[in-house]
């Protein structure tokens, strides 16, 4: 069941990708500026973190599967409507369509995995979801630059489409819901209320700040500027970048799985999570000012790995927050890991168009302004208050 789940949520990764290899025919058909494509990207993960407080609602009252089956339709709608956009206001609705049809995608694992394996599992067994589910991010890859090489990208956003109906299909034969002890379903509004005590805790400011950065740094690159930097600042061909693409998505897939084996526990974990937080923002910092493909590359292929300890922060919040909030934790989470990458991707995208117009190399200030906000979200973590069980 948890396979069919993370199918949804392979396909929610490719989705939140395919800007890395759609934005050079994109600006192309529609003349758009770095800052339009920023809008662009951004717009599926807002959709998809604003969407992931009424998600957790939805699980919470109704369950995994039937939030599932009945949100994912939405995610082929919007890949359809984005498909055969005619300008670029329906293309970005089109994302945002998609955004919404995926915002449970990744929430219902988690929700699922939290309720069926033991507390001492979680981070391996998440890690493992979040390795497998990064078959999508291989879609995105050499596959989808094929595919718009060969065809269009119309086509690719096509067969992606047609990936979501399988998957909704899988999920419709294999997944059953867990049963529950009479009168243990909230309604809609005694599940609301609980976000209120959630809000509230102390920890949860660090918790979301740092939340805002980590994955938000990762996906602005992986699924914006690779394939656009490749390309402009080193002669890239986008099957090249695709190649590229799919050696970091690939490397991606190891991360989460083999961090998740090296789970310290509750006593360092959050050492762990500051430290290589520090660590990928230098690795962009450092990536600013390489003037070389085989650095560049060579960095992209390092933050694919390393970008897996970010299951760790799942973790994290697992054991901040007593069982009952373990569902509303994980959406608060979710979504300020989606809001954070709409917001990177919108900063970076005014970040490069304003180091256009000043004549500088716009890729310099998309990995500087990364790097600095990763820094602010490790600062956040650190010096606010942490969980109880931390100390």
């Amino acid at each position: 069941m948890l396979l069919a789940l993370t199918s949804a949520f392979g396909l929610s990764q490719a989705f939140r990708t395919v800007a890395a290899i759609l934005a050079p025919p994109l600006a192309a058909e529609f003349r758009l500026t770095p800052q339009d494509l920023g809008v662009f990207a951004g717009a599926f993960h807002f959709a998809f973190g604003s969407m992931q407080f009424l998600m957790g609602l939805a699980i919470d009252v109704y369950g995994v599967r039937r939030t599932i089956l009945g949100a994912f339709p939405i995610a082929m709608l919007g890949a359809v409507v984005s498909a055969t956009a005619s300008s670029f206001p329906v293309l970005v609705l089109g994302q945002v369509l998609t955004g919404i049809g995926c915002a449970p995608a990744f929430l219902v694992c988690t929700v699922f995995i939290a309720s069926r394996f033991t507390p001492e599992r979680f981070a391996a067994v998440s890690g493992a979801a979040l390795g497998i589910g990064g078959v999508g991010l291989l879609l995105t890859g050499t596959p989808l630059a094929w595919i718009v090489e060969r065809y269009s990208w119309r086509a690719g956003l096509l067969a992606l489409a047609a990936c979501c109906v399988l998957a909704w299909a899988v999920i419709f034969l294999v997944v059953k819901e867990a049963p529950r002890a009479a009168g243990t379903r909230p309604g809609f509004v005694q599940a609301l209320k609980g976000y209120g005590p959630l809000l509230r805790m102390p920890h949860t400011a660090g918790i979301v700040l740092l939340a805002l950065n980590t994955y938000a740094s990762f996906l602005a690159v992986r699924g914006l500027w690779l394939g656009p930097m490749l390309i402009e600042r080193h002669g890239f061909s986008l099957v090249q970048s695709g190649n590229v693409a799919l050696a970091v998505s690939i490397l991606g897939m190891v991360g989460p799985p083999l961090f998740g084996r090296l789970d310290p526990g509750v006593g360092t974990r959050r050492a762990w999570i500051l430290g290589y937080t520090l660590l990928m923002g230098s690795l962009y910092a450092l990536m600013a000012f390489s003037g070389f493909a085989w650095l560049d590359v060579l960095l992209l292929l390092a933050t694919g790995l390393l970008s897996g300890y970010m299951v760790l922060q799942y973790a994290d919040v697992r054991n901040a927050y007593p069982p009952e909030y373990t569902g509303r934790a994980m959406a608060v989470f979710t979504m300020s890991m989606f809001l954070g990458v709409a917001l990177m991707q919108w900063l970076t995208g005014i970040a490069a168009s304003l180091a256009m117009s000043a004549g500088s190399e716009p890729y310099r200030w998309v990995f500087l302004t990364i790097g600095a906000l990763l820094a602010s979200g490790a600062a956040a973590y650190r010096f606010m208050p942490g969980p109880p069980r931390a100390a």
